[in-house]
């Protein structure tokens, strides 16, 4: 297997994905992917963007909507298969599974002075929560066929390979 890498991947966030790569004799190269991040020169209609966890994916469908919309329509004008590996941990394993998030930036207490006595007060209130969020997320599935994955972070190489290889044989 040889897979793509897009330039735009970090180094440094990406270190332990190109070690397991090598440790399983698989061949990689960076160059700029249309879109997402890794993909298996043997089908190159499937491609995977990878995102560090939920609160990127909440970014991204919340505050980038519109750009991240438009990497979703030239993924589907392109012929390609989507598939957005969010790499958030043991309690996430399936796309239910992001109803129950609870998203930092939501529960976060902070304490001020209001005045001259301490005052309890929620740092975003209105942040998207784990129902929100999943709710988008199926929108998205349903409408620009994408495919979510869930893994940690120490297993993002094998995932990466596994999905590449596994959809890879369906081109």
């Amino acid at each position: 297997m040889d897979i793509q890498i897009d330039t735009r991947e970090k180094q440094r966030a990406i270190r332990k994905i190109i070690k397991t790569f090598d440790e399983n004799g698989v061949k990689h190269f960076s160059s700029k992917l249309l879109v997402g991040d890794y993909m298996s020169l043997d089908n190159p209609r499937l491609i995977i963007d990878r995102k560090q966890n939920l609160q990127e994916l909440c970014g991204n469908v919340c505050q980038q909507h519109e750009r991240f919309k438009k990497e979703l329509i030239k993924a589907i004008d392109a012929g390609i298969q989507l598939v957005i590996l969010v790499e958030h941990g043991s309690d996430v394993k399936n796309l239910e599974d992001v109803w129950f998030w609870q998203n930092p930036r939501k529960h976060e207490v902070r304490w001020r002075m209001v005045n001259g006595k301490r005052e309890k007060y929620v740092v975003s209130a209105k942040a998207v929560d784990g129902k929100q969020l999943y709710k988008s997320m199926c929108t998205i599935r349903d409408r620009y066929n994408v495919r979510f994955e869930f893994c940690e972070k120490k297993d993002t190489g094998k995932e990466i390979m596994r999905i590449l290889s596994e959809y890879g044989d369906a081109k």
